[in-house]
Formats: C-alpha cells, sequence, structure tokens
C-alpha cells in the first residue's frame, strides 16, 4: 500500500469531480431512510457520533473522520471525549455502554485473525447496556457508516467541507 508523503500538497478537490449523489439520485431516499432508523431515539446521539468517528477512524478516512469531530464538537462534546476515541480501551472519558458500542465497531470493520469478529462475549457484553430495539439501531448506525466509506475512500470529498457540499 503507497503511503503518501507528509510534505504532499492537501487536496483541494474530491478525487470524484462529480457528486455521486447526483449521479445516483436515488441515494438520498436510502441515504433519508438510514438516517430515520438511526435516529430513532434508542441509542444516544452522543454514542452513535463516538460509533461513526472512530468507524471514520479505523478505515482512515480524513473526511469521515473530520465530519464526525466537528459533528460531535457542534453537539458540545468534550474535546477530551473526542481526542481520545482513538484510545478508548484506557481512556477514562467513556461509559460502559459506550465502550460496549466501540469494541462492537472495531469488531465488525476489522478483520479478526482469531476467528469470528463479534464473538459470543462482545455481544453479551453490548446486549448489557442495550435493549433490543438500542442493540438493533447500533447495528444499523454501523451499517450505516459503513455505507458512506466507499465514498468517502473512492470519491475522497475534500475534509473539512460542508457534509451537504464536499464537492463543491
Amino acid at each position: 500500500m503507497e503511503k503518501r508523503s507528509s510534505t504532499a500538497g492537501v487536496p483541494t478537490a474530491p478525487r470524484m469531480s462529480e457528486d455521486p449523489a447526483q449521479l445516483v439520485p436515488e441515494l438520498a431516499e436510502v441515504s433519508a431512510a438510514l438516517f430515520r432508523a438511526t435516529g430513532n431515539g434508542s441509542v444516544p446521539r452522543s454514542t452513535i457520533g463516538l460509533v461513526q468517528l472512530r468507524a471514520g477512524q479505523i478505515v482512515g478516512s480524513t473526511y469521515l473522520t473530520v465530519l464526525h469531530t466537528g459533528f460531535l464538537r457542534k453537539a458540545g462534546e468534550p474535546e477530551e471525549r473526542i481526542t481520545s476515541v482513538a484510545s478508548w480501551w484506557d481512556s477514562p472519558y467513556f461509559t460502559a455502554a459506550e465502550r460496549a458500542a466501540l469494541a462492537l465497531v472495531e469488531a465488525v470493520l476489522q478483520p479478526s485473525p482469531g476467528g469470528e469478529r463479534v464473538p459470543d462475549e462482545l455481544y453479551a457484553r453490548a446486549a448489557a447496556h442495550y435493549g433490543g430495539k438500542a442493540l438493533a439501531t447500533l447495528m444499523f448506525v454501523i451499517g450505516q457508516v459503513g455505507f458512506f466509506i466507499p465514498v468517502a475512500l473512492v470519491a475522497k470529498p475534500v475534509p473539512g467541507r460542508s457534509f451537504s457540499e464536499p464537492w463543491s
């Protein structure tokens, strides 16, 4: 895998010149349905944001990392919580429920050399903190960010631009 030099120029335009949502307008319905499903109130909005930020970090997407960091800041999350998402397992800033959610997103998005990605123990830990609807919602939160990972990695919108206008 070729790594970018730290002295390379910062991209000022997305890799893909056309907005994928304009090329495939049917995406708007899917996206809206995902946001409605994950915003049903069964999982705290802060937990959703933390999971989405961790997903962006795991897949190495600056766009997603900057986007979700910005959303968390706008929602009033303390800087210590935001910056320690990358090392959540030894950070004092997260609840047991948030730790279970962060462990779940890591398990789903990272290969497991030892076998099953989501072992029974992890499922039980998450289920101890989240009822049926909340656990299902948390799965869909991971799926929602997973749905947008290819856009972030293939089309490469410019980090820091508005969520609705990365192609302008």
